[in-house]
């Protein structure tokens, strides 16, 4: 497996994640570094992806930023595990949907290890859970594709501070509600990393 594996344990920069991921595409398509997975938690922002709108944004003193990933307005923050990847699709069939499908089943086998049923949804994309009164979203899922070097990644919320989402339209979708797995239920999560890269592992070379 030619693909790097970094687990951050203090938490990282927004800007300074996003210049290493850039940096490393260029190194990929120069063929000087391998692929990377880089697991991390981000200290407190909110970010928007190139489909934002400035009125998803409810309170105006946010630390926010704009990025280049796809999507809409999302928070980082402690307790949220942020799972960003470099991986060449030149050699992978240039396939942007078959990437998507690999990250959504990543999350769903992950969470099935830990007695979760989650599902992914075509017209609001992440992951989520199904509960009586409305689904759930646990994971968000943001990329960018450049030269056929996809970036980015997703992120699912374990002990994060749901409150955050208060200051938001997260996702651009007004009365989602945003859970974590924390809240669903309650358990040891400290795997959680090395289960989502196995299984992505598998995944991406299926």
């Amino acid at each position: 497996m030619n693909i790097e594996i970094k687990k951050s344990i203090k938490p990282v920069k927004y800007f300074f994640a996003l210049q290493k991921m850039e940096q490393r595409l260029e190194q990929i398509l120069s063929n000087n570094k391998k692929e990377l997975i880089w697991v991390l938690e981000h200290s407190e922002i909110f970010t928007g992806g190139t489909s934002y709108k400035d009125n998803e944004i409810l309170d105006k003193t946010i630390n926010f930023i704009k990025t280049n990933r796809g999507g809409k307005i999302t928070y980082h923050g402690p307790g949220q595990l942020v799972f960003y990847f470099v991986i060449d699709l030149n050699k992978r069939g240039k396939n942007i949907r078959k990437l998507i499908n690999t990250i959504e089943k990543t999350i769903i086998d992950t969470l099935k290890d830990f007695k979760i049923k989650s599902f992914a949804d075509r017209k609001n994309v992440g992951i989520w859970y199904k509960k009586n009164e409305g689904n759930e979203k646990i994971a968000a899922i943001g990329i960018k594709v450049k030269k056929w070097i996809a970036y980015h990644g997703f992120a699912i919320n374990i002990s994060n501070d749901l409150k955050k989402y208060n200051k938001i339209i997260p996702c651009g979708i007004k009365k989602m509600k945003v859970t974590n797995l924390n809240k669903i239920k309650k358990q040891n999560y400290k795997t959680i990393k090395d289960k989502l890269i196995n299984n992505f592992l598998v995944n991406i070379e299926k």
